[in-house]
């Protein structure tokens, strides 16, 4: 599912829901989870490609064709904003029939969105030469951020190119002479190349039961309608490779075989077998084998590695092309964490992170409620959401890059909140802090107890800056710290019992929460300076009443 855009971006990308309050809409491309109730919350303008717009209407008939403005790939074109004017650029994806990327280029820096993408070197030949590096220098304007699709992020296989996967289709075909059906499970928008391929190779038309894949048959009608027929006596059949496949393909194998035929051949196209199955593989060679060639599974399917989607591999190459400032995944379970150039430079480099204008842990990100995005505290300068207006759509050449202020310099502005948490991070010194308006600890009484308020809100920001780190299943593990890590007070008398989250070593965490946060592959936190000094002045009142 994809992700919403930061609050002060003043466009969204293939999100549609109450809280998609922008003025500019975009959609990367037609796949249904990428366009989930566009029909109830969708408004002018939306940018897509027209091939894009087609697809759309054929699904969701009840939209307005007018609420479309046509994008043309490799064409710059400027939205105007009440906040200032941006530049816009789509680019091929490789993902399905009308998918792009788009660039954008604004005061809000530049900005990558690649929707569900599959890079190759061929999708980067077109973007402008200032983003890309070459010969293993960096590029010359570095992305702010990229919006990357993850979706095999951990997966450490390299899987075929998608040429090739087509061609082990078209073999497993040729190696079955004697199958009387070939059913090819590639009901999803994406897969019309193989079926194309498939009927060019071998002469004969697909048929597709129109009743029972009318979506399928709209688009094959509008893409390729010259591989289509409603002949069930072709040899070549569209299979459901959803849900339940392995109980359809059952009844088939028993099927042919109560008539006593030949059993059918089964193909299915798809990555996520693979995904799936290599946790259970110990066998490197068996591994690669099975990237290389047709694979039969028990159940009587033929599997074939076909991805609409980067490998693991393609997106490490891809960032070491680009070296944007920051990485945001547009897919669920923080799998832009599994990359290593997002642990390298993402996390550790203070001088990527400070040139940025996104910054983490400072500022809330507006996100649907039923989406893990990977980075949910990413921001960028604010804007001040105004009403829609009125986009004119004109030809325009890309604009250089744009500086922007650091995050300490906003926050001395006042231009930024910022959390408690933040505060310790950047190691701003004030005397105190507060939330809402409402001081909670001060540097200035050494004599203060340390509240359960007090106490509750540390750690409160600790974990709401954790979980818009990682994926919703490191929550529970972030609720452990605040179980059994707070310190004891006694209320009545102001005097410490016990910090058991507090020890002497230079992060001021115990080492099992220290060992928590790297296991999250995020930086051990600092202390909170107000809270480091208070807890002196406690010593040393301690000391001096022994004395």
């Amino acid at each position: 599912m994809p992700i919403e855009m930061p609050k002060g971006l003043p466009f969204s990308v293939d999100t549609w829901t109450p809280s998609s309050t922008k003025r500019h809409h975009f959609l990367t491309h037609a796949h249904r989870d990428h366009s989930s109730s566009i029909a109830s919350h969708s408004s002018f303008p939306i940018y897509s490609t027209r091939l894009t717009k087609i697809l759309i209407l054929q699904q969701f008939p009840q939209l307005d064709a007018s609420l479309f403005l046509d994008v043309e790939v490799g064409r710059s074109f400027v939205v105007d904003d009440p906040a200032g004017a941006f530049t816009v650029t789509a680019f091929d994806a490789n993902h399905c029939p009308g998918a792009v990327m788009f660039l954008f280029e604004g005061k809000f820096g530049n900005i990558l969105h690649t929707g569900d993408c599959r890079l190759t070197p061929e999708c980067f030949l077109n973007l402008p030469d200032k983003y890309v590096g070459r010969k293993g220098k960096e590029p010359r304007c570095p992305l702010d951020c990229v919006f990357l699709d993850c979706t095999f992020g951990n997966f450490s296989q390299g899987m075929p190119s998608k040429r090739s996967a087509i061609q082990q289709v078209i073999n497993c075909i040729w190696k079955h002479p004697d199958a009387p059906r070939v059913y090819l499970t590639c009901n999803m928008l994406g897969q019309e190349e193989i079926l194309v391929n498939v009927s060019q190779t071998f002469g004969a038309k697909i048929y597709v039961d129109k009743a029972k894949y009318e979506e399928c048959f709209t688009n094959l009608a509008l893409i390729a309608p010259e591989i289509l027929c409603e002949d069930p006596a072709s040899r070549f059949h569209l299979f459901d490779g959803s849900r339940r496949l392995y109980e359809r393909a059952e009844a088939k194998l028993i099927e042919a075989k109560a008539a006593l035929q030949l059993e059918p051949l089964i193909i299915r196209p798809s990555a996520q077998w693979y995904a799936c199955e290599e946790k259970f593989s110990d066998v490197e060679n068996t591994r690669k084998t099975r990237m290389n060639e047709a694979v039969k599974d028990q159940f009587g399917v033929w599997h074939v590695c076909y991805s609409m989607h980067s490998s693991k591999e393609e997106l490490e190459w891809a960032l070491q092309l680009l070296a944007p400032r920051w990485v945001v995944s547009t897919t669920t379970s923080c799998r832009a964490m599994e990359l290593d150039y997002v642990k390298k430079h993402c996390f550790n480099s203070k001088g990527a992170l400070n040139n940025s204008m996104w910054k983490i842990l400072d500022m809330t990100l507006e996100t649907s409620d039923d989406v893990g995005a990977l980075f949910k505290s990413v921001s960028c300068y604010p804007v001040l959401e105004e009403a829609a207006q009125p986009c004119v759509q004109t030809k325009s050449p890309v604009k250089q890059c744009t500086g922007a202020k650091t995050l300490k310099e906003l926050i001395r502005e006042k231009s930024l909140p910022i959390t408690l948490f933040g505060r310790a991070r950047l190691g701003l010194q004030d005397g105190g802090f507060s939330r809402g308006g409402c001081n909670i600890l001060s540097a200035n009484v050494p004599s203060q107890t340390v509240t359960s308020d007090a106490r509750q809100e540390f750690f409160k920001d600790v974990e709401d800056a954790e979980v818009k780190l990682c994926s919703p299943e490191r929550e529970n593990d972030l609720h452990k710290v605040e179980s059994y890590q707070q310190p004891e007070v006694q209320e009545d008398t102001g005097v410490h019992k016990k910090a058991s989250y507090l020890n002497n070593g230079s992060s001021g965490l115990s080492a099992s929460v220290r060992k928590l946060y790297r296991s999250m592959n995020v930086p051990v936190p600092q202390p909170l300076p107000s809270l480091v000094d208070l807890m002196n002045s406690h010593k040393r009142a301690k000391r001096q009443i022994n004395y």
